[in-house]
């Protein structure tokens, strides 16, 4: 793609906030000239961009950016607050983000799956190594902490909200100019390219006409327990599926620092979150016994990728993408590594920053790298969720297989290293035997096995070592 060079005298005034530690101060207006086209270089100044969001997402690629030489803006509405979130990270996201140890609340070695029939299995206790665990983060502590990295490698940190933003012709050099609030006080900033970060109800989303898609409702209440009782959960993380939880996913007891957080989430019965959330209560009424409601939580969770992710010089990541993956609504990771991906893209697209970059550059560099490296998971995912929470024989059946020693293993291979499971043979057909013979025992109706086409479904996995989680 390429468009006419064009200069553009913005009499504006753009926000250069200071470092978190000092107060904002009023900056002079200025005028700001654009002189380039899609790909071509810029002349005495760098390539500008701004991030809309601060959680993984946003900071992860504010951080990318900003140390890849791109003058880089990071707006965050709401610092203080943290999206509702079970606070589940694989353990390579420890070392592949650089997550110093003492953020990390608990470390979760043990879990227990309970069935509708309250058939219960030990998830973990057997499988996981002795140097293995799942991390579990407040998400106010891990996004406060990102945030903070960003700006130290150069991200100028904007506390305002995003009001509006003015978007010129996708086939134009012309600026994007960002309309936002700061205490009351409007402001506006022209740059180059924007990431939108800013979750399931993305304002960067609608602004490009990125596409509807499904969205989760996730509801928890954060519960302080008597000493007692929160020693119970010193290492054990909880899921609940069944109806009484919730229709197509599962419900949840997580521990934290000194509280746990249980919730629940769906996508076909939003409306209904509270008689599930009172369902999941009443599975674990003795075990939170005399416990004290500290914070009330409620969040959109996207239920697939958007259609459209990228336009212009826009790009989507994050939940604003839809990057949540389907059965285990993981979405910490995959919103802080598609942040980090697509701030490389663009600094590799532009060259430090020295050059315009196209639609067609994030595309390539950003879109195409992601899709290559996550679709599959994310469409496994996708069909695993539509197998076994459809209804409770599916849930009987998952729980059942979650029994088995080396479906556990397969799964924390694939959860806690972002990375294939390499299976053996002979036990992966072992799994699909074992798979039909918990179908059957658990009474799952031909009509939906054959909609599905599990049998051509689940030897492809054990021949192709399709990843687990």
């Amino acid at each position: 793609m390429a468009a006419l060079a064009l200069t553009h005298n913005l009499h504006l005034t753009p926000t250069l906030p200071l470092k978190a530690t000092k107060q904002h101060q009023q900056p002079k207006p200025k005028t700001l000239t654009i002189t380039a086209t899609s790909s071509s270089p810029l002349s005495g100044r760098k390539l500008r961009a701004a991030v809309i969001g601060g959680g993984p997402a946003g900071s992860s690629a504010a951080e990318a950016l900003a140390a890849g030489g791109v003058e880089t803006f990071l707006f965050e509405r709401s610092p203080s607050t943290a999206k509702p979130c079970g606070g589940a990270i694989p353990l390579c996201m420890i070392d592949e983000f650089s997550i110093p140890l003492h953020l990390i609340d608990r470390h979760v070695t043990r879990m227990k799956i309970i069935s509708p029939s309250n058939l219960t299995v030990d998830f973990g206790s057997k499988t996981l190594k002795s140097h293995e665990f799942i991390p579990m983060m407040r998400r106010e502590v891990l996004d406060s902490f990102l945030r903070s990295r960003a700006q130290s490698n150069g991200a100028q940190f904007i506390t305002g909200l995003v009001t509006d933003i003015e978007v010129p012709d996708f086939l134009s050099s012309k600026p994007y100019v960002i309309h936002h609030t700061i205490n009351n006080r409007k402001r506006s900033l022209a740059v180059d390219l924007i990431v939108g970060a800013d979750g399931a109800n993305s304002r960067v989303a609608k602004v490009i006409n990125a596409g509807n898609y499904r969205c989760a409702i996730a509801f928890q209440e954060r519960i302080k327990l008597p000493d007692e009782k929160m020693e119970y959960y010193h290492n054990l993380a909880e899921m609940y599926v069944g109806n009484d939880v919730s229709p197509d996913f599962y419900a949840w007891v997580f521990p934290k620092c000194d509280h746990v957080a249980v919730g629940t989430g769906t996508v076909c019965a939003r409306r209904d979150i509270k008689v599930y959330q009172r369902g999941i209560r009443e599975r674990v009424k003795e075990k939170i016994k005399g416990g004290r409601v500290i914070k009330v939580e409620a969040h959109p969770i996207p239920e697939q990728p958007r259609p459209r992710r990228v336009r212009g010089r826009v790009a989507l990541v994050g939940d604003a993408a839809g990057y949540v993956t389907k059965c285990s609504g993981e979405g910490i990771y995959f919103a802080a590594k598609s942040g980090r991906m697509c701030g490389e893209a663009i600094v590799k697209a532009s060259e430090g920053g020295e050059r315009m970059v196209s639609e067609e550059d994030l595309k390539r560099e950003y879109l195409r790298e992601w899709d290559n490296k996550y679709v599959n998971t994310f469409r496994f995912l996708d069909l695993l969720q539509r197998v076994f929470y459809g209804s409770d024989v599916g849930r009987e059946a998952l729980v059942e297989l979650c029994g088995d020693e080396y479906v556990q293993r397969m799964t924390f291979d694939s959860y806690l290293y972002k990375k294939m499971a390499s299976g053996d043979t002979w036990d992966d057909v072992k799994l699909v035997l074992n798979t039909f013979g918990s179908f059957m025992r658990c009474k799952v109706v031909g009509r939906e096995m054959e909609a599905l086409k599990l049998p051509l479904f689940f030897f492809s996995m054990a021949r192709k070592k399709v990843e687990w989680m």
